[in-house]
C-alpha cells in the first residue's frame, strides 16, 4: 500500500512538472514590453500618428551597410509627435529575432527598449545598465553611432543586434525627415 502511494504521488508530482513547463514555454517568455505600452510610454498614448517609410533601393543599401544584411522588409512603420519618432525593429541575435524599441528625438536616441527577447542567451541586454548606453547617441558623418557600446560577456550577439537595431533607428529617422522635408506629410 505505501508503495503505490509513494508511486501515485510521483506520478503526480511529474505530472505537475510536466504541466508546469508546458505552460512556460507556451507563454510570453522574454517579452518585457508590448508595442502598446511602448507607445504609452514614448508619447503618452498608444495611438500616436503614424507612417510608413518605404525601404526603396537608396534605403535598402544603406540599411545593408548597417544592419549586415539585406533587410528583409519592403517598409517600416514608426510612430512620431513634432521632433519625436519611434521604431520598432526586430533584428536577429544569433538565431532568433529580438524586438527592440527605439525612440530617437532630435538626432539622438531617447532611449532603447527591448520588447521581446526570444534567444537563450544574451537577455541581460534588457537591463537598464545595458540600455542606457544608447541614450543620447547620434550618428557621426560616417553614419556609425557617436560612441562604442560595452558589451557583455556570454551575450555578444545580441549586443551587436541591440547596435545594429539603434544604427538602424537613427538611420531611419534622418532618412524620413530628411525625405519628408521636400513633401509635406509626416513628420
Amino acid at each position: 500500500m505505501f508503495r503505490r502511494t509513494q508511486k501515485t504521488v510521483l506520478a503526480a508530482t511529474c505530472s505537475l512538472l510536466l504541466l508546469s513547463v508546458a505552460a512556460f514555454a507556451a507563454s510570453d517568455v522574454g517579452r518585457y514590453q508590448t508595442r502598446a505600452e511602448f507607445l504609452i510610454e514614448s508619447f503618452g498614448t498608444d495611438t500616436p500618428a503614424n507612417a510608413v517609410v518605404w525601404i526603396n533601393d537608396e534605403l535598402r543599401a544603406i540599411a545593408t551597410e548597417v544592419l549586415g544584411h539585406t533587410p528583409a522588409m519592403l517598409r517600416m512603420r514608426y510612430w512620431y509627435d513634432g521632433a519625436r519618432t519611434a521604431w520598432i525593429i526586430d533584428e536577429v541575435g544569433k538565431e532568433q529575432a529580438i524586438t527592440f524599441g527605439v525612440v530617437v528625438e532630435n538626432e539622438e536616441i531617447q532611449y532603447l527598449r527591448v520588447m521581446q527577447f526570444r534567444e537563450s542567451r544574451g537577455w541581460e541586454i534588457r537591463y537598464p545598465f545595458f540600455t542606457r548606453q544608447f541614450s543620447q547617441l547620434r550618428l557621426t558623418d560616417t553614419g556609425s553611432l557617436s560612441h562604442g557600446i560595452d558589451g557583455i560577456s556570454g551575450a555578444t550577439l545580441s549586443v551587436k543586434a541591440a547596435t545594429r537595431s539603434a544604427n538602424f533607428a537613427l538611420v531611419l529617422d534622418e532618412y524620413t525627415r530628411r525625405t519628408t522635408s521636400t513633401s509635406d506629410t509626416a513628420p
